[in-house]
C-alpha cells in the first residue's frame, strides 16, 4: 500500500515543484499522518506536535525541488518532520522547563487489569527512550518503513538502522521481563 502510495505522489513532485499548489496539496493529503505521527512521538504534546507539522509543510515546500529521488519522498518528509519536531522540543525546553506530556488518557472506565499493565509498563519504556529512538521506532513499527526507507529519513545506514532497532528491541524486552 506504502509503495503505491509513493508512486502516486511522484507525479505530484514536479507539478508541485512548478507551482501547482493542488499537487502539493496531494503530496500534503498522503503524507499529514505519517508526518503529524512522527511529530507527535517526538514531542509528545498535541499542540507542538501541530506546529511542528506545519512548520515541516513549509520546509517541504520551499525544498521540494531539492528532492533527489521522488520514491523517497516519503522518507524525506518524515525526516523533515523529525528535524522541525526536535527543534520545536528544544526551543520548548529553552523557553520553559515545563514537562511536556504525550500519554495518551486512559480509555473511560479506566485500565483493564487484566492487560492494561503490560501496555503501561511498555508506554513507560518508551518514555524513557530518546525522541530519536522513539522516532525510529515508529517510522518502522507504526508507519511501516523498511531499513532503505529508514536509512533516507535516518541518515544511517540500512545495516546500521538494523543494528540500531536490535539493539532497541533487546533493551525494551530486557526492561519489559
Amino acid at each position: 500500500m506504502a509503495r503505491a502510495a509513493d508512486e502516486r505522489l511522484v507525479g505530484y513532485i514536479e507539478s508541485a515543484v512548478a507551482g501547482d499548489e493542488f499537487a502539493f496539496a496531494g503530496i500534503v493529503a498522503a503524507l499529514h499522518e505519517h508526518v503529524y505521527s512522527i511529530c507527535m512521538i517526538v514531542c509528545r504534546d498535541r499542540l507542538l506536535a501541530e506546529e511542528s507539522a506545519q512548520s515541516t509543510w513549509s520546509q517541504v515546500w520551499r525544498k521540494l525541488d531539492s528532492v533527489r529521488r521522488p520514491d523517497r519522498l516519503r522518507p524525506w518528509g518524515v525526516s523533515i518532520a523529525f528535524n522541525e519536531a526536535k527543534q520545536a522540543l528544544r526551543r520548548t525546553r529553552r523557553h520553559s522547563r515545563a514537562t511536556v506530556s504525550g500519554m495518551a488518557p486512559d480509555p473511560p472506565g479506566g485500565v483493564d487489569p487484566a492487560t492494561g499493565i503490560a501496555g503501561m509498563d511498555l508506554r513507560l519504556a518508551l518514555q524513557d527512550l530518546s525522541p530519536e529512538d522513539r522516532a525510529l521506532l515508529t517510522m518502522r513499527y507504526v508507519l511501516g518503513f523498511d531499513a532503505t526507507e529508514l536509512s533516507t529519513a535516518t541518515g544511517l545506514t540500512p545495516s546500521g538502522v538494523r543494528s540500531r532497532l536490535e539493539r532497541l528491541l533487546a533493551r525494551l524486552r530486557q526492561e519489559l521481563t
